[in-house]
């Protein structure tokens, strides 16, 4: 059966830069920015783009034209067994991250549908002895997550998302051109919005005001490497399922460097949203992303002048909302390619697996049993279990398989080999510099930035655990190896339907 392939250009971009625009570049990027020292992050962020970022999204992007394959079997033909087991490493880790991503997404949805009216007074949850005074947001989010209705949230998102890639790229197109180009421009109403509300323009001068010093703090690099790595959706194997439905003569190498350039636009530009809208306030964006989205700006929003909260907080969430489905539907496609790549399943039957074991994984998440009342942790099973496998798949498997793929695909496929098939059919010519990065620099800044991380665990996740939560992180991190590393050791070792 021949291979789907997208039907312009334009199409593709949108498809990849939605991949790559999620969440995290509304939310996660200006939590960072003003940890790091406001604009000084900036500094280390464009080194790293330069640096880390777009020779690994080039290296991806070409992996995937080139063999037209998902990432286990384009792996398997650039480094044997180990760098199929190393493809299916990144898919079924990224489908862990997929699967509370969705339950995520489910929540946003949820509040989505609270702005209409409710979102905007507190309300209480005996479960946590909340009066509903402690905060708008905040209270909501606990309501949602301790509500089994939201269960059904979390259906109804796998089947937005099962419906959006249906027919592979053909649909997948037709809703990236839609919802990138306008994330875009509410993107720009935010901003318009912030800028000419009182102290919206403090809120830009502090994100643009450098506090140089900081620079000399190793934390600040590794955040902004880290932070790279993560925005370009990179170690997931997106990129190169997108670019194995790329024309033989495509020129990737302009590809990733607009993906790239689109991506961290939006996301520096999404930091002067969240700066000029949260200073109007003065409220500082010194949280995580889970409390930016839930906590942090509904409480700002509210604070919007009569008339605007309903329906700015309507473009928030929906922008949220629209973000978090063009990435979600990217980490579909690449599990739906590497199954179908291995073992020549219908698309249809591999779709109803996915949505099968996808769906169980995301109510798991969802589970809103109360594990922690007094909220020294998280409050209930589903987010404790999302937090700690957030932890290891997100924050250490991805930096995991961006740095084996690269030792892989640098020394035994060869950069060099790779860069001159890339410069056949491209207007930019990668230099030696490439092969230098992808050889020696990225496996190096990789290895450290996940050997610091790692060394930090023998201090444990939570300083102050309640009675249980020790026993989920030792069961989640059991349950992550056996699925992510046997998973892949199995699945690697199956006969494939096109393997001699």
């Amino acid at each position: 059966m021949a291979r789907a392939t997208w039907k312009s250009k334009f199409g593709f971009l949108m498809a990849a830069a939605g991949s790559a625009i999620g969440l995290g570049n509304i939310v996660f990027f200006p939590a960072n920015a003003y940890k790091y020292g406001g604009g000084a992050f900036y500094i280390p962020y464009l080194i790293a783009m330069v640096f880390l970022g777009l020779p690994i999204i080039v290296m991806e992007l070409g992996i995937g034209r080139i063999f037209a394959k998902g990432l286990p079997e384009t792996m398997r033909k650039t480094a044997g067994f180990k760098g199929e087991m190393t493809g299916w490493f990144a898919i079924l880790n990224s489908s862990v991250i997929t699967m509370y991503y969705i339950t995520i997404l489910a929540w946003v949805l949820g509040m989505l549908f609270l702005t209409i009216g409710p979102l905007w007074q507190g309300v209480p949850v005996p479960e946590f002895g909340l009066t509903g005074s402690e905060g708008r947001g905040m209270t909501h989010f606990f309501d949602i997550i301790t509500n089994y209705k939201t269960l059904l949230l979390v259906v109804t998102v796998w089947i937005i998302n099962i419906l959006a890639i249906w027919r592979g790229t053909k649909t997948i197109e037709k809703i990236v051109k839609v919802l990138v180009p306008t994330m875009w421009i509410m993107m720009f109403v935010i901003i318009f919005r912030g800028l000419t509300m009182e102290g919206g323009f403090e809120g830009l001068m502090l994100l643009f005001t450098p506090d140089l010093s900081i620079l000399s703090q190793v934390d600040v690099w590794k955040g902004a490497f880290s932070q790279i790595f993560f925005t370009l959706s990179l170690g997931f194997g997106i990129m190169t399922t997108y670019a194995s439905y790329l024309p033989k003569k495509s020129d990737v190498i302009n590809d990733g460097i607009s993906v790239t350039f689109m991506n961290c636009t939006f996301e520096m530009i999404a930091g002067i949203a969240i700066f000029t809208l949260l200073f109007v306030f003065s409220i500082a964006p010194k949280a995580s992303s889970i409390s930016m989205m839930f906590f942090i700006m509904p409480d700002g929003i509210a604070q919007f002048p009569d008339g605007t909260v309903i329906a700015f907080g309507i473009l928030f969430f929906s922008l949220l909302f629209m973000a978090g489905i063009t990435s979600s539907i990217s980490l579909l496609e690449t599990a739906i390619a590497a199954i179908t790549d291995k073992f020549a399943l219908k698309r249809s039957h591999a779709l109803l697996i996915v949505f099968a074991i996808g769906t169980t994984g995301s109510i798991f998440f969802a589970l809103p049993t109360v594990i922690d009342a007094k909220l020294a942790v998280d409050g209930t099973l589903g987010l404790t279990l999302l937090d700690i496998l957030d932890h290891w798949a997100f924050s250490n498997g991805l930096l995991l398989a961006g740095l084996i793929e690269t030792i892989l695909i640098g020394w035994v496929f060869g950069a060099e080999k790779l860069r001159n098939i890339l410069n056949e059919t491209s207007s930019w010519h990668l230099g030696v510099w490439f092969d230098i990065l992808i050889k020696y620099f990225i496996p190096i800044a990789l290895i450290f930035i996940l050997g610091s991380g790692l060394i930090k665990e023998f201090s444990g996740l939570y300083p102050n655990k309640p009675t249980g939560v020790h026993n989920l992180e030792y069961f989640a991190l059991l349950f992550w190896l056996i699925f992510t590393i046997g998973g892949s050791f199995i699945l690697a070792k199956m006969k494939g339907e096109n393997h001699a």
